[in-house]
């Protein structure tokens, strides 16, 4: 009998609902052959949810979804519903309420993926992101006063504690320390006078626990501009809630296309689950024509396998992945090709079932 993992699966928004069901019939097929099945309880939690209820999910929403090994997310946001709202009303509570401290975000440039970059070799960019993903900027402290008049201002306050940053540097210096040895922490304490110098002296101090690990700091700004003229020099980069977030867009778009681009909300400890889903957003303006891109969502679903602890599975994902980018010519638009998502699909299909 194989072994059954439940996932909790929220399509979400837009171009969720075409990617998620795609990435499923690739995980499904894949997991068969490795002696795996997946329990999939799918939930319609989205923007359309909150137009119709005021809430983007149930107030029992995280008691139903911890009842679950793993969470599949597609996306989130639809035109008419803000996009704070979308975010607080699902993703953060989530990512909150579950631990998920961690947020992993590959850019790598696959087999097939020509970088839009000159003179990026195949395989030369390789990045691992660390992201924290439940402090730091993204914080509900705060708020507006003084509304509708001239003296009208906004508070935002940043939350850095040191557990926080220090689990977040601990899981990124372990993973460095199981690649190449060099870590790269993003930070702005030239003109960020509280947080950043509290955030690198934490970054600091975790590092120095192992020396085998090189750590070199940049600001933010300078790290931007090096992902651009040198990914190559980066390995595994650790970053604050909102860094991440910027760097790890621009990451994308160096390998080709966000439309590929992975992510997993992690709880490292394994003691909540995880939440697995891609960078691109719901894509409104290509949503039920069939045109979305469901790499993004098939390699996310790649990193769900790696943390199940399924490695050759999720490696065969990634396979087939690049058969598809280098062996063929279907391609989605955002990669300069005209395919559906239904093609793609069956191309990763093929390719899995041929191992």
């Amino acid at each position: 009998m194989p072994h059954t993992h439940r996932i909790a699966v929220i399509p979400g928004d837009g171009i969720g609902r075409e990617v998620v069901p795609a990435a499923q019939e690739v995980l499904d097929v894949v997991a068969a052959a490795h002696d795996v099945a997946f329990t999939w309880t799918e939930y319609d939690w989205s923007c359309e949810r909150y137009a119709r209820t005021g809430r983007m999910m149930p107030e029992d929403g995280i008691e139903q979804l911890r009842e679950h090994e793993q969470i599949f997310l597609g996306a989130v946001g639809f035109p008419g519903v803000p996009d704070h709202v979308s975010l607080w009303g699902l993703l953060i509570p989530v990512r909150r309420a579950f631990h998920q401290y961690v947020n992993l975000r590959p850019a790598k440039l696959l087999r097939g993926l020509t970088s839009p970059l000159r003179a990026v070799p195949d395989g030369g960019i390789d990045i691992l992101v660390v992201r924290e993903n439940s402090e730091g900027e993204y914080s509900d402290i705060g708020g507006r006063f003084g509304r509708g008049t001239p003296a009208e201002f906004a508070l935002q306050e940043s939350v850095f504690t040191r557990i926080g940053v220090e689990r977040v540097a601990r899981y990124a210096v372990d993973l460095a320390a199981s690649r190449s040895g060099q870590l790269a922490s993003a930070t702005k304490s030239n003109g960020i006078i509280h947080t950043m110098p509290f955030w690198d002296e934490v970054v600091r101090e975790v590092a120095g626990e192992r020396p085998e690990v090189q750590l070199s700091e940049y600001h933010v700004d300078a790290l931007a501009a090096l992902l651009v003229l040198d990914p190559g020099r980066f390995d595994v980069v650790v970053a604050s809630n909102l860094f991440g977030d910027i760097l790890t867009d621009l990451a994308a778009a160096v390998i080709g296309s966000i439309g590929i681009a992975p992510s997993a909300n992690l709880n490292p400890e394994r003691e909540h689950p995880s939440m697995f889903e891609p960078v691109h957003g719901s894509a409104p303006d290509i949503a039920g024509q069939g045109k979305a891109n469901p790499l993004g969502q098939v390699w996310s679903g790649a990193l769900m396998l790696e943390h199940l602890g399924y490695p050759d599975a999720a490696a065969q994902v990634i396979r087939a992945v690049e058969h598809v980018l280098a062996e063929t010519g279907v391609r989605t638009a955002d990669l300069g090709g005209t395919a559906s998502t239904r093609e793609v699909t069956d191309e990763l299909l093929s390719a899995v079932r041929r191992r």
